[in-house]
Parts: C-alpha cells; sequence; structure tokens
C-alpha cells in the first residue's frame, strides 16, 4: 500500500487569543485561528489582496506554551498536519477540517507572556535597570550591579 503525505506549514497572525482548555481527563488543548495573507491577480491583471483563515489545535505542554506566550496579532509558524472531524449538531451534520499542531514557532520578539511582561511583572527592557540588588522570586538569589567599572583579569580564578 502506498504511503501518503499529510504534512502543513503555515505562518500567520492569530486572530484571537488562544482558548486554553483541558479535557475532562485533565489534558490541555488549545485552539486558536491564524489569518493568512496573500496576494494573485484577478482576470483583469489588477493585484488583489486576501486573508485566509485556519482554525490550529495544540495539545499537551504545546499547547500550555502557545496559551502562555501567543496572543492576538502575535506571529508564528505552526507545523503540523490536516485532520478532519465530523459531528452532529441540531440534527445537521457539521464537518471541519483543521490543522493539528506539532510544533509551533513563536516570530515576534518581547518577553514571555499576554503582556510581554516577566513573573514579577516589570517589563524585559526594566528587568535591566541599574538597580543596586535585585531579588528574583523564583530562587531567591540576590544579584548585585557592578556598576561598570573595569574588570581586572588577574581576579578571574580560571
Amino acid at each position: 500500500m502506498a504511503r501518503s503525505v499529510n504534512q502543513v506549514m503555515l505562518m500567520g497572525n492569530l486572530t484571537r487569543d488562544p482558548e486554553l482548555r483541558q479535557t475532562p481527563n485533565g489534558k490541555d488543548v488549545v485552539n486558536f485561528s491564524l489569518a493568512l495573507n496573500r496576494a494573485y491577480r484577478d482576470s483583469s491583471g489588477e493585484w488583489q489582496e486576501a486573508t485566509d483563515f485556519i482554525d490550529i489545535v495544540a495539545w499537551g505542554p504545546l499547547a500550555e506554551r502557545v496559551a502562555q506566550y501567543m496572543s492576538k496579532g502575535r506571529r508564528c509558524l505552526v507545523q503540523g498536519r490536516l485532520q478532519s472531524r465530523s459531528w452532529e449538531q441540531d440534527g445537521q451534520k457539521r464537518n471541519k477540517v483543521e490543522v493539528l499542531a506539532g510544533d509551533v514557532t513563536f516570530l515576534d520578539g518581547g518577553g514571555g507572556g499576554r503582556d510581554d511582561n516577566d513573573d514579577n511583572g516589570s517589563s524585559p527592557s526594566s528587568s535591566t535597570s541599574s538597580k543596586k540588588t535585585s531579588t528574583d522570586k523564583k530562587s531567591d538569589v540576590k544579584v548585585e550591579d557592578i556598576d561598570d567599572e573595569p574588570i581586572n583579569l588577574d581576579d578571574i580564578p580560571f
């Protein structure tokens, strides 16, 4: 029997914030949608722009990361496969084709979280401010500022 290939690679912008849910057995699943812009020539030779909207589903740890770091408007690359689902709703049979994500690459810069803030509420740019001592909430390690003094290479033990 011949094998089939079902591989999808999409790059676009999220149309809405990801929706993270849990199945009854506790597995994480996230749903989001990508807007894919394209240009084409119409029958008169004029350039037209169109946007396609594709629904994406991710499971497990990938779902958690997408929900944590992605938000509406952010750009990403999704690699996965097409899958179709069928169900009955209000007596009508419904079908849907979506992408089951195997990997999502976040393409926009910025910090972690929906509002580009780290866990202690400060923005990435303010976390490097010239404070004398700062405390990391997760490890309670003190980091001291060296005040940009030159380093004597003889003081390095290795």
